[in-house]
């Protein structure tokens, strides 16, 4: 896609070099896009004006999607969801479908985070020990998950 800029750029160096291949050698771009930009100029046309989007094919089972989707919280595949949309009348490929499926779960999924979830603990639930070796010096740590008060003793062995 070319800029407003650019194509600012493309026209002032036709108007100086007049060929479509010399402006188009001046600009970094195909002898093509100098022809195309210097006859939208030349008919009057918006040098800016920027194509409108194109639809998708799977516009028409885009909502089906999204409710099957939802209805599934989720968890459907594009594969179980291909033969209902084909039946609504979705005429495309199935790797283009799988893409729809993709970003209808996304969001699906962006809309319906559940949030983190710490963990709770209770007062001495959970004790984790370790032992570990530093410098030939061998190191027991505990650690109280709930309090996060730590023992830490050094040995010179393990027993």
């Amino acid at each position: 896609m070319i800029s407003a800029r650019e194509r600012m750029d493309i026209i002032a160096a036709y108007r100086e070099v007049g060929t479509y291949r010399g402006a188009a050698a001046m600009c970094g771009v195909s002898h093509k896009t100098v022809k195309r930009v210097i006859e939208r100029q030349e008919a009057g046309g918006d040098v800016a004006s920027e194509r409108e989007p194109r639809g998708h094919n799977y516009d028409e089972v885009a909502d089906l999607v999204a409710a099957r989707v939802e209805a599934t919280s989720g968890r459907i595949s594009a594969k179980r969801l291909l033969p209902v949309a084909v039946a609504a009348g979705y005429a495309g490929s199935a790797r283009n479908f799988r893409r729809l499926v993709a970003d209808a779960k996304g969001q699906w999924r962006k809309d319906n985070h559940r949030g983190r979830r710490p963990g709770v603990w209770a007062p001495g639930q959970h004790l984790l020990i370790d032992w570990g070796v530093e410098l030939g010096v061998h190191v027991f740590c505990a650690v109280l998950a709930w309090s996060r008060f730590r023992f830490v003793r050094f040995a010179s062995n393990e027993r």
